[in-house]
């Protein structure tokens, strides 16, 4: 058996144990992180996140899920995780977003694994992202940490709607992919979607696909495919930076009077432990359908997921 498997069928045995045993595997530190009564930065309203067998399994369920389209479309995974997570534990945004944050890596590097093996990571271009993508993901979660994200969430979401018409009309009119020569791929728009990607990423706590896949179909001209192949790649160093920094400025963060929220990055680690196993299997299982299946069908997917990402940042579902 190779690393890789082994690596693989440790992780599924891990993911696959019963709640009970993963609860008695971590033992009462989960339950005692997030049982304390918390502040919310929005509400101010005290709340209580008990943590039961349903919501493991739904934290299992919800890893898999998020490694599957995260994998497939190029995306971390977070705009799956974020809203699902604050359904499911009802803790304050800014520790969902940590989480996501962690398990944006679990899902990225298992779906590059699987695109480079398919050729189709374009390397040059991922080295011309990463500068800007770097420094602007940073600067991206220090201004998460101080101010709402409301107004580019809007503003990215009229983006993705834009971005939705595009694909159905390439889908409807089956234009062609396209050509070399039409393609951009230099510093200069590399740059640009690096520091664009990783700035929304740090503010948002996503892990940047919805904005790189999109920016390098537009700006770059690259393939479908491709795109999501480099942006995978592009999440598995910015994504690394996003969540170490993130988390480590948790326990910072205040509400409009000066009161600490209560949150530090033992918490956001000990949710990220349940989602990350399943995580990695979703992600190499979507990674290889994204070059499997049909060009169309994963255009298709990428259009919903785009449609329900742009509702969603608008503040329509």
């Amino acid at each position: 058996m190779s690393i890789e498997a082994e690596v693989c069928a440790g992780w599924a045995k891990f993911a696959l144990t019963s709640p009970a045993t993963i609860t008695r595997l971590h033992g009462d530190f989960l339950v005692d992180r997030l049982t304390k009564p918390r502040k919310t930065c929005l509400t101010g309203f005290s709340y209580t996140a008990a943590v039961t067998p349903f919501q493991i399994i739904g934290l299992v369920v919800l890893g898999l899920a998020a490694g599957a389209f995260g994998g497939m479309l190029g995306i971390g995974g977070s705009i799956i995780m974020i809203p699902v997570l604050t359904l499911l534990l009802r803790v304050d945004h800014h520790l969902t977003q940590a989480v996501a944050m962690i398990v944006n890596l679990f899902v990225s590097l298992p779906a590059m694994m699987q695109h480079h093996r398919a050729g189709a990571v374009r390397w040059p271009l991922v080295w011309k992202m990463l500068p800007a993508g770097l420094v602007f993901i940073i600067i991206g979660v220090n201004s998460s940490n101080l101010i709402p994200g409301e107004a580019l969430e809007k503003i990215f979401g009229a983006f993705l709607l834009y971005v939705v018409f595009d694909n159905v009309r390439r889908l409807l009119t089956k234009r062609p992919e396209p050509e070399l020569h039409e393609q951009r791929a230099g510093w200069l728009m590399g740059s640009l979607v690096g520091g664009a990607t990783g700035f929304v990423a740090g503010l948002l706590g996503v892990g940047g696909g919805i904005i790189a896949v999109p920016l390098l179909q537009r700006a770059c001209k690259l393939p479908l495919r491709q795109c999501i192949a480099t942006t995978a790649a592009f999440m598995c160093f910015t994504a690394t930076v996003g969540a170490l920094r993130k988390n480590l400025t948790l326990q910072e963060l205040t509400d409009s009077a000066g009161v600490s929220l209560g949150l530090d990055w033992h918490q956001s680690l000990a949710i990220a432990a349940f989602l990350a196993p399943t995580a990695v299997l979703g992600g190499l299982f979507g990674g290889k359908l994204t070059h499997a299946l049909p060009l169309n069908w994963v255009r298709v997917a990428f259009i919903m997921l785009m449609l329900w990402a742009s509702l969603d940042m608008l503040g329509a579902v």
